[in-house]
């Protein structure tokens, strides 16, 4: 059975760091792409980051390029996503998700619970 479960969310300033966790079971991780999206108060779930099987190519949505950086420990089962000079409308709900394939184009099949990020200003 299939796991993801998300942690190192947080309160925190506007301007402070954040690294979140999400730890995979039940899987062979190295064999999938992987993804955080997020959703805050009141809006639907979008797209922050993906990265490929093997880490060697990663995306990011407009609103986090060059502030969040995405990454993974295929030994550890662990996808990360690390966050600075984060922004009071960085809260969400964080998600880690697992693709259906090593192609993150054939949709996502499995999600955590997510993790909630508040950044007070």
């Amino acid at each position: 059975q299939v796991q993801l479960v998300e942690s190192g969310g947080g309160l925190v300033q506007a301007g402070d760091s954040l690294r979140l966790s999400c730890a995979a079971s039940g899987l062979t991780f190295s064999r999938y792409a992987m993804g955080w999206f997020r959703q805050a108060p009141g809006k639907e779930r979008d797209f922050v980051a993906r990265i490929t099987w093997a880490g060697g190519a990663t995306y990011y949505a407009d609103s986090v390029k060059g502030r969040f950086t995405i990454s993974r420990d295929n030994a550890k089962n662990t996808v990360y996503l690390l966050m600075n000079s984060l922004k009071p409308e960085d809260t969400a709900v964080y998600y880690c998700a697992k693709s259906r394939s090593i192609h993150f184009a054939d949709g996502m099949d499995y999600w955590g619970k997510g993790t909630l990020v508040t950044v007070s200003s």
